[in-house]
């Protein structure tokens, strides 16, 4: 009865979709529409497979006979809006519904019948008996209730009828079914927590109950199992018997040879560390304590940040994935799998983009159809496109996109292709004929070239297309107003007439999101929500193309279905909060939830392609093997194109992916980057691991103990257990189900659809050390159509008001509060005990691109940094983490928040040196034996630690040395700014705002690397252009002060160089980034150097007179 009250409450919640259609006449004679709130307005997509316009020969009966189709078709042809306080609108645009003549069934075969046999959702031909005698609906129907349920051809009885995949066709059946029937999960009693003490629910059990029924989308329970009176989930392996159980992944350790060294090594510095921080501390340098307190001050910190970095670092390890074991588990045929049907989980990939103008649609087309081509199931996979700005530009390139997708994804398929980017396909260096064994290769890549040209064409296009499409309709508006007017002879001033100048669609209606000349309701920050389904979910059958002729390509071997393409963008309103990325993110895991309901999620950068198409395939091997359930997501490494061959500004960031990565691996795993992910859905949503027993200490990275997992099942647990463990009755079942849209909202569609989702993420049971794996087969199943008010839902879920008092961003998705969400939000999922893997493909999985100009490069340092900032002011520190947080792990989440402050200890000990030269003093009393055994006895563990780090990890020399080159260079600079930027935001409540970092190449074409050379000012370059200049200014005085001293000081000079040029010799690409291409140097910098060289300068000469004269200047000449 709780169970019905909520679904009836629920219910009275489901949004009304109102299908519109307006005409251009209707525009006409109503110019004031554009600012009703019952505009309507139309989308336009390019004809595709799926969308082709409507026939004038169609008769209206036809649109009668197969509602489904239509239903499906209405689907790709709707564009749909809505928002707070607004009805929820279909605006569509009639399509073409299959005719009778294309047909593909066969007859009903008794006498005097010529009506078509059944079919599916799907389309496929039912047949109800074995005999494959072929019947229609009604003469099946009629056999059923008159003839006894006997077989008219083989005369024995039917088996248990089963009609609920039948597609429906009587007259009284509405066109649409807006009755839309989501996820039902029923839990056979009740296994609803509540805590002892609180009313707060208990998510976890309510996620990973024992005793329920699945039958929603791919995730059906087998019949014995539906009323917990099977054998339990991973007990039956009869059918696997056969042959022998194979992991789908491998571990394994850095060689001894190599990782027992780095571990002693790392010891013996400690140790030195140690023992030199207590010589610096006891022998202090009496002539300046000063120079010697501030140095002491400065290695204590740096002692201490190198331990954060380095001992998470312990325990490296790498990690390979076997695709073969994937293909014969899940897709090849087997007893529970007869037809060999793909067994995988979905896959939803989120792409995120929000600016056109920074983030070039083309990029983000390409990225879209690397994804659409990717080698994962079809019916599996769907892309979702967030575009956060709501332009007209992103729509009209995604449905460019969608139309293109038809070409270029059967052509990758045919073809084996790899990178499936046509851009970064098609500027490959090397030969594209290689290993091509197709006689028709070479024509069908001219002509899918040719294409692609033309669609760049179409692309780069469309701005001014869209400009001059909204400059006329306008003009015509206005003239038809002024028109009106004068008809009226109206007191109204001609001013009053003003019409605001929309953005038009290609079908002459209004674009409901961000127009280009910004007014209300039709702005950045003010629009509705907009939901248009690109390309429909595929049928769930293999569908192949047609032969080619002499100018098409020959596809009657190639699937040619592609996976479903939405559009997405959330609605925004003044007033709110929307969150920038996180907000977006969190819209796209809602909707997809409604819509298709994959139970992984990976999300893309809209300039991160899919460089590897298998890449989806290894990442499931680690969520798919045992274990895999206490997975979080699966990290991959970000790898970039288009830059410099030197990487002057360290943009791979090699040392980070290949070394802090890969040992993040072997202790809980990888942090969350922003991109090149693969997450699971459930640990999205804010739910823990599934239950264990497990043991470690700050040791199990090195000496794992052996884990213990709960075998006895929930169904095994007596009432009396039940109440023990707070497991209430149907009365507490109500109180704990009112607790549910605290957590995820108001959207029954979106709470069914999480233990769906849990389900289909689960392990397969194919082995008795599985316990949390689900049947085999369990996933071959079609997934239900999408109708539209599923869309409608969807639309609902991402209006700005849905996350209104619930923990949307707080507790459950993406987390606020951060402009690095994505430290946040993975750091969350390791504290709740989850564990993730770093997966390191052979060909990189990824590829993006990033910014290799020195201030752009600087900005994106600056918003990392300032993230980390409020990660350690926050209640996100690790230091307040809880105990499922490994020791390693919270050191490593620890460094994460503190490294930005090292910059204030850096800058100054940068400047040290000159201060040393200037004074002619030094940080020791002098240089004596002791303090150089320390000194080389610390550099020299520095570098056998790097070399050890290189020889483990792969990389090269010079990426190592670039990465230390940019860490000062980033400390001394965006560092620091993002300190102070963090403090004024945590003392002084000042926000912070970023803009997006440019992903547009430079405009000549001739040089790949242009915005390498291409200077802009910053005041993030004065720290460390300062100490450039003071260093080199210090090192003159010093030296011709040396040179011509009567007792020269030549341990204090050699020891103040010597650092002075570590400093230099760091600083290095940031002077040749100040150069410009062919030594320019901007005026500017020559402006702000001389003045700060020559303010140090005098201060310096103020504060101590170089021959002990109290005037300024003294006796002191230069010789």
């Amino acid at each position: 009865m709780a169970e019905e009250r909520r679904r009836q409450a629920m219910a009275r919640r489901t949004p009304t979709i109102h299908h519109l259609s307006a005409s251009i006449d209707d525009l006409d004679s109503e110019t004031e529409i554009s600012n009703s709130e019952y505009a309507t307005y139309q989308v336009h997509i390019p004809p595709t497979p799926d969308n082709q316009p409507l026939s004038l020969e169609l008769s209206p009966q036809k649109f009668n006979n197969d509602s489904e189709r239509r239903e499906d078709q209405y689907m790709s042809s709707s564009l749909f809006t809505g928002g707070h306080n607004r009805a929820t609108r279909a605006l569509s645009k009639e399509k073409v519904i299959e005719s009778e003549t294309s047909f593909k069934g066969s007859f009903c075969a008794l006498p005097g019948c010529n009506a078509r046999t059944m079919i599916d959702s799907q389309g496929i031909e039912i047949v109800p008996c074995e005999c494959d005698f072929k019947i229609c609906k009604d003469c099946y129907r009629d056999a059923l209730s008159n003839g006894n349920g006997i077989c008219p051809g083989c005369k024995e009885a039917y088996v248990e009828p089963d009609l609920s995949g039948m597609a429906v066709d009587d007259h009284k059946t509405e066109a649409f079914n807006l009755e839309r029937s989501l996820p039902v999960v029923k839990s056979t009693e009740s296994r609803l927590v509540r805590s002892q003490s609180t009313n707060e629910f208990d998510y976890s059990d309510f996620l990973y109950e024992t005793k329920r029924s699945y039958g929603y989308g791919n995730a059906v329970w087998p019949k014995g199992d539906v009323n917990g009176d099977g054998d339990g989930v991973g007990d039956n392996t009869k059918v696997f018997n056969d042959k022998q159980w194979k992991p789908l992944s491998r571990k394994w350790n850095v060689s001894a040879a190599v990782l027992s060294p780095y571990r002693i090594l790392i010891l013996v510095r400690m140790v030195a560390l140690g023992f030199f921080m207590e010589w610096r501390i006891t022998n202090p340098n009496e002539d300046a304590i000063w120079l010697w307190g501030m140095s002491v001050v400065c290695e204590i910190w740096f002692a201490f940040s190198w331990l954060l970095d380095q001992l998470p670092k312990l325990c490296p390890i790498n990690r390979t994935a076997d695709l073969a074991v994937l293909k014969d588990k899940f897709e090849t045929a087997s007893p529970s799998n007869p037809a060999g049907k793909s067994d995988l989980p979905g896959v939803d990939v989120f792409v995120s983009t929000a600016d056109p103008e920074k983030e070039p649609p083309l990029v983000t087309a390409n990225t879209i159809l690397s994804i659409l081509a990717s080698d994962y199931p079809v019916e599996k996979l769907a892309c979702y496109v967030s575009d956060d700005g709501g332009a007209l530009l992103t729509f009209e390139a995604m449905a460019e996109a969608a139309s293109f997708a038809n070409l270029w994804v059967p052509f990758c398929r045919k073809h084996d292709i790899e990178p499936r980017n046509p851009e970064s396909y098609f500027n490959m260096k090397r030969d594209p004929y290689k290993n091509k064994v197709r006689h028709d290769f070479v024509r069908d890549r001219r002509r899918v070239k040719r294409e692609y040209d033309e669609f760049k064409v179409r692309i780069n296009g469309l701005s001014d297309s869209i400009r001059r499409r909204s400059d006329a309709f306008n003009t015509r508006n206005e003239l038809k107003a002024l028109k009106k007017w004068r008809e009226n002879d109206s007191d109204e001033t001609i001013e009053s007439l003003k019409i605001p100048k929309a953005t038009w669609m290609t079908d002459e209606t209004h674009w409901p999101g961000t127009w280009t000349i910004p007014v209300p309701e039709h702005s950045r920050g003010d629009h509705a929500s907009i939901i248009q389904v690109m390309l429909d979910p595929p049928n769930d059958e293999p569908l192949a193309g047609s032969a080619g002729d002499g100018n098409s390509m020959d596809l009657s071997e190639v699937d040619v279905r592609l996976p479903m393409l939405v559009y997405v963008s959330r609605e925004k309103r003044p007033g709110y909060d929307h969150n920038k990325k996180a907000g977006a993110m969190n819209a796209l895991v809602r909707s997809s939830a409604i819509m298709s309901n994959g139970p992984f999620i990976l999300n893309l950068d809209c300039d991160h392609y899919v460089f590897n198409s298998r890449a989806l395939r290894e990442g499931m091997c680690y969520m798919m093997d045992s274990g895999g359930e206490r997975l979080c997501y699966v990290q991959f490494p970000q790898r970039f194109e288009g830059i410099d061959p030197s990487d002057r500004y360290a943009n791979h960031n090699t040392v980070f992916f290949d070394i802090n990565m890969r040992a993040l691996d072997g202790i809980q795993g990888p942090v969350y980057v922003g991109t090149g992910c693969l997450f699971r859905r459930t640990a999205i949503y804010g739910f823990d691991p599934p239950l264990s027993v497990e043991k470690s200490d700050c040791c199990g990275c090195c000496f794992p103990r052996r884990r213990k997992v709960a075998t006895t099942p929930a169904s095994e647990v007596s009432s009396e257990d039940s109440r023990s463990l707070g497991m209430g009755t149907y009365d507490d079942e109500e109180m704990n189900i009112a607790l549910i849209p605290k957590r995820f909202g108001n959207s029954s569609m979106l709470v069914d659809s999480i233990r769906v989702a849990a389900f289909q993420g689960q392990p397969l049971a194919d082995h008795p050390s599985i316990k949390n794996g689900r049947p085999p087969g369990a996933l071959t199943m079609p997934r239900e159509p999408l109708v539209p008010a599923t869309v409608g839902e969807a639309i609902s879920v991402i209006s700005c008001w849905y996350e209104d008092k619930t923990e949307w961003g707080h507790e459950v998705g993406w987390i606020y509060g951060s402009v690095t969400e994505d430290v946040v939000t993975g750091y969350r999922m390791h504290e709740r005990g989850w564990k993730s893997v770093y997966c390191v493909t052979k060909r990189d999985a990824f590829r993006g691109t990033a910014p290799i100009n020195l201030t752009d490069r600087l900005h994106q340092v600056l918003r990392w940094a300032t993230g980390s900032v409020e990660i350690f002011f926050s209640r996100n520190n690790a230091i307040l983490a809880g105990p499922k947080l490994k020791l390693l792990q919270r050191i490593a989440y620890l460094n994460v928040g503190i490294y930005p402050f090292t910059s204030i200890f850096l800058i100054v000990y940068c400047f040290l040196p000159a201060l040393s030269l200037f004074s002619g003093q030094f940080i020791v009393q002098s240089l004596n034996v002791t303090f150089l055994v320390y000194l080389l006895i610390i550099t020299l563990t520095l570098c056998a630690l790097a070399v050890l780090e290189i020889k483990w990890s792969g990389i090269e020399l010079e990426e190592w040395w670039r990465n230390e080159q940019f860490w000062l260079i980033g400390g001394t600079s965006a560092h620091l700014a993002a300190v102070l930027q963090g403090l004024l935001k945590v003392l002084a409540g000042i926000e912070i705002s970023f803009t997006l970092t440019s992903k547009s190449a430079g405009d000549d074409a001739d040089d790949d690397f242009l915005d390498l050379y291409i200077f802009k000012w910053t005041s993030l370059m004065i720290p460390p252009l300062t100490i450039i200049m003071v260093n080199l200014i210090a090192i003159a005085v010093a030296s011709v002060r040396t040179i011509y001293s009567t007792s020269p000081q030549w341990s204090n000079l050699l020891g103040g160089v010597f650092f002075s040029f570590w400093v230099l010799a760091h600083l290095y690409p940031f002077a040749k980034g100040l150069m410009g291409r062919r030594g320019r140097t901007p005026t500017v910098v020559y402006v702000w150097s001389g003045l700060i060289a020559i303010s140090i300068s005098l201060l310096w000469v103020a504060i101590k007179p170089p021959a002990a004269n109290t005037d300024i200047g003294g006796s002191f000449q230069f010789p």
